[in-house]
């Protein structure tokens, strides 16, 4: 947890620990991202220039890579253009994160994440609405809904962290920009990093989940100067008269900590508190290390706005920005000294911090009133192991029952590992995301962001024996379902073999994982020796997320056996969609796709070169239809497109191949 909080400090000390008296304005590549107040991969300081990474493509082909997620822009463009006043679309937040999955190592530089923010636009909602300070407790802070000047609001925001190389002891690079709707006046702002889950409630105007130091978390540091604990950081930033001309960091402390001298980096002279006698503020910090390690600069005329278009403030629509609307950063942590992992030995998969808020102020004055911000946003968070059982009940003693035990939610870069207490696992995946059982007892997995890291979440699951009941091999063939009339009514389909010995069916279900009980009984009709069933469950109002079903065939001599386990989302609707899971993926994946009618569809599975590795022909039921998919020696890692067309229409859906 450490080194998790202190990557954080690292980046916020390093982004602006220094007073710059001059704008730094040489376009420049850094770990091969360009850094020219342009938004435009295989494009620098005006020009076509293949290599070059940067927050979106427009198209121009090259090897460099776009770090901003884009799926659905297309949509969300075709959205506003279709917008009407009062325009609800474009009022509207967006938010994006990394185009890789997070800790992704993409022509040989490790990328750790990524973020673009579209702030509330028109009749804003998340403004200051009182004489607000930085130095305050968000605790005392005031929002809500009101409009600001345009030279303080805050259009979108981004952010983007990375290094040289794939290792850790390559340079750690982090990326900033921000737009603001004036292009003119004197503009002030404020990148902002705690330690604790600062959030923000919209309907009260507060802030909650803030630190314990007069609502921040100070930095503490022992009587050599080493730090024990970072704490909160705040880089602030002046552009005046179409001029970058101040950039300053600070750290949250307690005032008596001015006394000790940092190892790390410099009391630079300033402390700003909640008042002239506040304990607790921000004080000002320079780097011990000599030498350029800053850049920044302003868009020119006519600059690309990205893949998402640019809405200002009055809620038009631009595909370009004025000239220094868009600004954008660049530092090198590691020349700063203030690399975590070279530094302190720390681990870089730790999450650096845990909320970024981003604001504008009134005047170049530390301690001016606030005016808009971004709501606090999470980095560096990939998704935490999450385990579920193929079979979460053994019946019967048979020592014959092998259940899947498999990560439900796996991140591409993450390695898993097992343990047990109390039961046996008999064969173990190369992706590490599933292992087989054959014994009831209690399954653990250890999930590590890369190889080499410090564990990073675990998660358990508990497999029981039924010794009540008893498992007759061979009897179920098949089990499928799907969801039809709008979202109210499930289709359950099943076959089995030696039917003649059955005497009925006992369909049970569970909704959002509680426990199962009997929704029906179907009757065996004993006529043949392999037959077909379906049951029709009509799902019950207010099911939330997805419903399990199993079934308990029940013989002519009373014992029984079960199905395995069938799980249908709960909330799907009749429109035609594609989706791919588990994405990314591994060996084999499921396709659903939701058809309004029943009708004859073709898949086409495209790589980003254009090239078709696959096509599937398949004739399609009204409502959810689920079919398996396996790879084979066409497909390469990678990011893949797949094309579904139907009723004369195309859909696509958008997943990456793992090795």
């Amino acid at each position: 947890m450490l080194m998790k909080q202190i990557l954080l400090t690292v980046i916020g000390v390093v982004f602006f620990s220094i007073i710059i008296s001059a704008q730094i304005t040489t376009p420049i590549i850094k770990a091969a991202f360009g850094v020219d107040a342009d938004l435009r991969a295989n494009y620098f300081n005006g020009f076509v220039q293949s290599g070059n990474d940067d927050w979106f493509n427009n198209g121009t082909a090259g090897t460099g890579f776009f770090v901003i997620d884009t799926t659905g822009a297309a949509s969300i463009v075709a959205g506003y253009l279709s917008d009407v006043s009062p325009f609800p679309k474009r009022m509207r937040p967006l938010f994006r994160s990394m185009s890789k999955p997070k800790f992704t190592v993409v022509n040989n530089r490790l990328w750790l994440d990524a973020i673009f923010v579209r702030d509330y636009h028109g009749n804003d909602s998340t403004v200051f609405v009182i004489s607000d300070k930085n130095g305050d407790s968000p605790a005392d802070w005031d929002a809500g809904v009101q409009n600001i000047p345009d030279k303080n609001d805050i259009l979108d925001i981004f952010m983007h962290v990375r290094r040289a190389g794939p290792t850790t002891t390559d340079s750690l690079w982090m990326f900033g920009g921000l737009s603001l709707d004036n292009t003119t006046g004197n503009r002030y702002f404020d990148f902002e990093m705690y330690q604790t889950d600062i959030y923000y409630d919209r309907a009260s105007g507060k802030f909650y989940g803030y630190g314990p130091d007069a609502g921040h978390t100070s930095w503490q540091f022992d009587a050599a100067g080493n730090v024990t604990r970072p704490g909160d950081i705040i880089f602030s930033a002046a552009y005046q008269s179409s001029t970058l001309t101040n950039v300053e960091a600070r750290i949250w402390i307690n005032k008596a900590a001015l006394s000790i001298t940092p190892a790390q980096f410099n009391w630079s002279g300033q402390f700003d508190g909640a008042s002239a006698g506040a304990v607790y503020g921000y004080a000002s910090i320079l780097p011990k290390t000599a030498g350029a390690y800053y850049t920044g600069l302003g868009s020119g005329n006519n600059t690309w706005a990205g893949a998402f278009q640019l809405v200002l403030q009055d809620n038009s629509l631009a595909v370009n920005y004025a000239k220094d609307q868009f600004m954008e950063f660049s530092v090198n942590l590691s020349k700063l000294g203030l690399d975590p992992v070279t530094l302190l030995g720390g681990d870089v998969c730790g999450s650096p911090f845990n909320r970024l808020v981003v604001k504008t102020r009134a005047s170049e004055s530390f301690t001016a009133q606030l005016k808009d911000f971004v709501a606090p946003t999470d980095l560096f968070l990939a998704p935490r192991a999450k385990i579920n059982a193929e079979l979460p009940v053994f019946c019967g003693m048979a020592d014959t029952i092998v259940s899947d035990v498999y990560v439900s939610n796996p991140h591409p870069t993450s390695v898993y590992t097992w343990s047990t207490i109390g039961g046996n696992i008999i064969y173990t995946h190369p992706s590490g995301t599933w292992i087989q059982v054959n014994q009831p007892g209690t399954y653990i997995v250890t999930q590590r962001l890369m190889a080499g890291c410090n564990p990073y979440a675990t998660d358990t699951i508990t497999i029981l024996r039924d010794a009540t009941c008893h498992i007759l091999p061979a009897r179920f063939r098949s089990f499928s379902g799907i969801l039809s009339s709008g979202d109210k009514n499930a289709e359950l389909q099943w076959a089995i073999t030696n039917n003649s010995t059955v005497r009925s069916f006992v369909i049970e279900s569970r909704i959002d994982g509680g426990a199962f009980v009997e929704a029906g009984i179907t009757q065996a009709n004993g006529l043949k020796d392999d037959a077909s069933y379906n049951f029709n469950y009509d799902i019950p109002f207010g099911t939330s997320s997805f419903i399990e079903f199993r079934i308990r065939m029940i013989n002519q001599d009373g014992s029984f056996s079960y199905s395995r386990i069938l799980r249908i989302n709960a909330k799907q609707t009749l429109t035609t969609g594609i989706a791919i899971a588990p994405n990314p993926v591994r060996g084999k994946f499921q396709m659903t796709i939701s058809s309004s009618s029943d009708t004859q569809a073709k898949v086409l599975f495209v790589d980003m070169q254009g090239r078709t590795v696959s096509v599937i022909n398949q004739m399609l039921k009204k409502g959810t239809n689920i079919f398996a998919v396996e790879i084979n020696k066409n497909w390469q890692p990678g990011v893949y497109n797949a094309l579904l067309k139907i009723n004369q229409e195309t859909l696509t859906t958008r997943f990456v191949v793992l090795e």
